[in-house]
């Protein structure tokens, strides 16, 4: 019998571990998913022993310091390694305290993304900090993955923000096209979720299928006995989201991520990562 698809947190050593880990079991249980935490030691951000081998010495003591530069760096790595081993065990057990869903532990060198791409086939959804322990030391409002994870998976992608909150209203920036209609099936198809109000905002300019779009989402989730908003907002979209979010009081947006290509967003900016910027809760992202 095949596995159950996972739900993978992918977790750091900074202050957002113990929220994505949360919100994993969170929807891992709406999935009836297992989570496994994932931690990858990135051997590009390792920072090297500073001993001298550029070739100027000779070679006996050449010899001599590569071997001692392999010691300190096989005593640097087994330090690294046991370090994430006794987070990623702190991690677990807190999730245990919190709740009955399985979790599992995993720990990888390499790179984050190839890494999460090497198991996308196993994975129902990802969960990861919208800010990990590289953008809290530069101060970025984004970590340096998100983009590239999020334009390159094809999973569902829950990012988050603040300490865990268990959602109590669902908000879908809703545009009537395949990746926002996903976001709609994705919530119709958990019943777990019939008691979270759901509102459905079209934003941008009206076009002549907007009414018909909307009609769409709120049958779809009202004939799967949901409680449902839909209307439509002019103005510009990510202002329009934001406010709605925060006058409907909603913990979790859906939203369509990165329809256009990196150069397009390179030049335009991106209404992705503006919407992420913007918006003070967990996201979920889909994707073509």
């Amino acid at each position: 019998m095949r596995a159950p698809k996972k739900v993978l947190a992918c977790v750091d050593q900074s202050d957002y571990a113990t929220h994505v880990a949360d919100y994993a079991t969170w929807a891992a249980k709406h999935l009836s998913a297992p989570v496994e935490l994932l931690h990858v030691i990135d051997r590009h951000q390792e920072v090297a022993s500073g001993i001298d081998r550029s070739g100027s010495l000779e070679m006996d003591a050449q010899e001599h310091l590569l071997e001692r530069f392999s010691a300190e760096e096989g005593e640097k790595n087994r330090a690294v390694r046991e370090e994430g081993r006794l987070f990623l065990n702190a991690l677990k057990a807190g999730c245990a305290e919190r709740s009955s869903t399985p979790v599992d532990t995993r720990q990888r060198y390499g790179q984050l993304l190839t890494t999460l791409k090497d198991q996308e086939s196993s994975v129902a959804m990802y969960v990861l900090g919208r800010r990990g322990e590289s953008a809290s030391r530069t101060r970025r409002d984004l970590g340096r993955h998100v983009e590239a994870i999020c334009r390159q998976i094809r999973r569902p992608i829950l990012t988050v923000t603040d300490d865990f909150r268990a959602p109590r209203s669902l908000l879908v920036a809703f545009d009537g096209g395949r990746m926002t209609r996903r976001g709609v099936k994705l919530i119709a198809e958990r019943s777990s979720l019939k008691d979270l109000p759901v509102h459905v905002i079209m934003s941008g300019r009206r076009g002549q299928d907007s009414a018909r779009h909307l009609e769409w989402a709120e049958s779809t989730l009202k004939n799967k006995g949901f409680s449902v908003d839909a209307s439509f907002i002019p103005g510009d979209p990510e202002q329009v989201v934001t406010r709605a979010i925060e006058e409907r009081e909603a913990d979790l947006l859906i939203m369509g991520a990165y329809s256009h290509s990196p150069w397009r967003s390179l030049l335009m900016g991106s209404r992705t990562n503006d919407l992420l910027r913007a918006s003070q809760v967990a996201t979920i992202t889909l994707h073509d």
